[in-house]
């Protein structure tokens, strides 16, 4: 079974790979895996106020990605593996490679328009060193371009 890797956040590209992953599993039975990453925060606060901003984060990326699911849910009937974790962007993703070997592939979806994002620039450098293959999905395609390429 293909399991497709989407990095959620509240960008459109995220939204743009999610839909593009969704197409995919439904065409070869496969499934979704949704990652939400918490970045770290750039700042030391005090104890409190600390863990309280660290809280709204991680309770914003796991809103975030439960709403993905369960849209996901609706449009296909099948439920993705969620996942919410802490820390630097490509860390995390590399290290939930390693974690999940049955994962097929790593879909990202680049901007529309200007550079692209952190994590695009990174694995699209490293895409040979990476355990699966690596789907970056053009921004500027329309639904009927999404669906071609789905």
């Amino acid at each position: 079974m293909r399991v497709y890797l989407v990095i959620m956040d509240e960008t459109d590209e995220a939204s743009l790979a999610l839909r593009f992953a969704a197409r995919r599993a439904q065409r070869t039975g496969g499934t979704v895996h949704l990652l939400a990453l918490v970045p770290r925060q750039q700042f030391v606060a005090f104890g409190g106020i600390q863990a309280t901003i660290e809280e709204e984060a991680r309770s914003r990326a796991e809103a975030l990605v439960t709403a993905a699911a369960g849209s996901l849910l609706g449009e296909s009937g099948k439920a993705p593996v969620i996942a919410v974790k802490q820390g630097d962007g490509v860390s995390v993703v590399r290290d939930y490679l390693a974690e999940h070997p049955e994962v097929s592939a790593l879909v990202l979806g680049a901007a529309g328009s200007g550079g692209p994002g952190p994590l695009v620039t990174h694995f699209a450098g490293t895409a040979g060193q990476l355990p699966c293959p690596l789907y970056v999905i053009p921004g500027g395609l329309d639904e009927a371009g999404l669906e071609r390429l789905s």
